[in-house]
This record gives structure tokens, sequence and C-alpha cells, in this order.
């Protein structure tokens, strides 16, 4: 059983490009990405960082070239790993050639820093021989100089300018391989930046919310920017940008594709925040079941409520659930039916038996 969501998000068709054997736009699944924090050049700790973000979920997971030995890495790291790689780069053209006959599946060059239009064609050429894809990213901290002075300071319309400008270069010289971001820290400058830029091309767009900040307030910020575009059918990969363990940041971008319908990946958990009517502790039962269950990929929908108030109705929505009930005696639903009694001190070996049951169900069929 599935919660028809009750209102279908309509994505704008964008064009499709491939970031290794993922693709990206032209309604493909809406991709989530992060970003390695190792040094690049200590190789065993940027493969162990990737392969966990795989683990967690990544479909993507970019790396940083600032010097010839990280670029040069790339080598040893690409054989290793199982997810498309993205090669960051700023200031060294010459960095995103080396990137891309590294092994590279996309460069992110930035227009502000990157250097001449005759350095910007090498790159392209790197790209196109050994078919890397580009993300075009524009960055409200780091603006061309011409359009700083033309418009003052960072603002949508100076953001959507040095897209489109860059959109022209690279369509110039015939290469259309790209996907294009105009992020900052402001959540209202993104979102307008972003609203003009998909309406005025249809290349894939890449979502984020630049710098957001710590885990509690970034993930907020990165909620309401990338929420806000994602509901307006508006993007086709995210990256959410926190201060903490990138894992984090794949786990708050599929938690807002699953609030959305737009995505399921793992447990989906509707829980209340408990009250004197908690007839079960509610958030260390939460807290616990989170950490056992994270190893389930398939979608699966668990409810688990304190009491009888909304305890049977969420149950009646999702495919696995427990409401509390008096005397130590709670209700266990599967597939939106009661199911059987479950005492106090048995909840989490029930609950964990029957989501790791219905996974298999799931992964079977």
């Amino acid at each position: 059983m599935s919660i028809r969501p009750f209102r279908d998000i309509k994505r704008k068709k964008t064009k499709k490009i491939k970031v290794g054997k993922v693709e990206v736009g032209g309604g493909s699944p809406i991709t989530v990405q992060s970003m390695t924090n190792t040094l690049t050049t200590n190789v065993s700790k940027t493969i162990k960082q990737i392969n966990e973000l795989t683990e967690a979920g990544a479909d993507i997971v970019r790396v940083s070239c600032p010097d010839k030995e990280s670029s040069l890495a790339l080598k040893n790291i690409v054989k290793k790993i199982d997810v498309p790689i993205v090669a960051d780069i700023h200031f060294h053209y010459k960095r995103a050639i080396e990137a891309a006959t590294s092994g590279a599946d996309c460069l992110r060059i930035n227009p502000g820093n990157i250097g001449s239009k005759e350095k910007i064609r090498e790159i392209l050429k790197a790209a196109r021989d050994n078919n890397c894809s580009i993300r075009i990213g524009i960055n409200a901290g780091s603006l061309e100089k011409s359009l700083l002075e033309k418009y003052k300071e960072p603002c949508p319309e100076a953001l959507v300018e040095s897209a489109i400008n860059n959109i022209k270069l690279l369509e110039d010289e015939n290469f259309f391989n790209f996907k294009i971001s105009v992020k900052s820290s402001d959540v209202f400058l993104s979102i307008k930046a972003y609203r003009i830029l998909s309406s005025v091309c249809d290349y894939p767009l890449h979502l984020g919310i630049t710098e957001a900040g710590t885990q509690t307030s970034g993930s907020i910020k990165s909620s309401i920017g990338i929420g806000a575009l994602l509901l307006e059918g508006i993007g086709d990969t995210i990256r959410v940008s926190l201060s903490a363990n990138p894992v984090e940041e794949i786990k708050v971008g599929y938690e807002i594709l699953k609030s959305l319908n737009l995505r399921s990946r793992g447990i989906k958990i509707i829980s209340c925040p408990s009250c004197a009517r908690q007839a079960f502790p509610v958030i260390d039962t939460v807290k616990i079941l989170e950490e056992k269950l994270s190893h389930i990929r398939e979608p699966i929908t668990l409810s688990i409520i304190g009491c009888v108030v909304n305890g049977p109705g969420e149950a009646a929505q999702t495919q696995v659930g427990l409401t509390g009930g008096g005397r130590g005696n709670h209700m266990m639903y599967l597939s939106g039916l009661p199911h059987r009694k479950v005492a106090s001190r048995k909840i989490i070996e029930e609950v964990v038996t029957l989501v790791e049951s219905k996974a298999k169900e799931i992964k079977t069929n």
C-alpha cells in the first residue's frame, strides 16, 4: 500500500544529458548529489568517503581538484568506486583537462574564475574527447567582474545573465552536453534566479542553496529553497550543502524528494512528537528504529504514533504501523489493516521484523 499524492508535480521537460551512467534531465528521476571533503590526494580516504556516500544513496559525487596532484589522483579513485564523479574546478583550466583525461564523468567549471574563452574551448575539447559532461556553476559569491560592475551586487538577473552568456559560449562550440546551476546562499535570490533561468532555457538544472550552513539551519534553508522550486516542477538534480558529514546531505536530499513524492528510497517514518497520552516512549523508539532500519533501501512507509487519537488513521495510510494502546498492549498494522497486538518490550523487534519482511516482499516482486 502506498499513499496517493493529492497533487502530482508536473516537472518541466528539459534536455537529457548523461553524467557517466546516470541520466539527468529529460524526465529522468531527480538525482541526489554530494561532495567529498577529504583531500583528493589522499586516495584511500577519498575512496572510502565516496563509497559511504554511494551506500547512503548518492547518485553522483563531486570531488575537488585544486591542484595537479588531485586531478591526476582521479585515475586511481575511479577504479575503486561505482558512482559517476564530477571534478570540481576553479581558477586553473588545466585541472579540468587533467580531470577529464583522468576519468572524471563531468567537469564543474565556474565561469567567474576559470579564465578566457580560449581556455574554456580547451576544456570543452577535453570534455568532448573523453565523453565528459559539463556543469556551468554560477555562484553569487564569484560572479564575473563585468556583471558585478553592471549590477552593483549579486542579484538574480546577474546570475541568469552569466548563465545565458556561458550557454551561448558552449552552444557556439557545438557543445550541448551540460547542465547549469545559479546558486546563492540567499534563498530568495536563488529561487528567483532559477525561476528566470528555467523560463528561458531547457537545459537540465542543478538545484542547491550554496553554503547553506550547519546541519540544522542548512537543512531548513535547503528544504525551503530546493523544495519551492521542485514544487513548481523546476530541477533535475539536487545537492544539499551542509557544514556536516556529506552523508547527511544525501539523507536530507532524499527526505526533500520523499516529502514531495518525487522519489522514494528507504523508510519514510511518520511519527508523532509525543505528549502525555503516549503509551510508549515515542521519541526513543523512533530514534532506535531509524538506526536499525537504515539498511533498508526499498521504499516503505512506517507510522509510529503514541496513542489512538491519530494512530489508527495514520496506520491506515502506511505499509507498517504502530499505535500505542493501554496497559502496554499496542496495535501493529500491516498494509493499513490491524495485524496483531504487541507488548511494549517487543515493539522494536516486531517493527523491525515486519519492515524487513515487507522490504523482502517488495524486492522479490
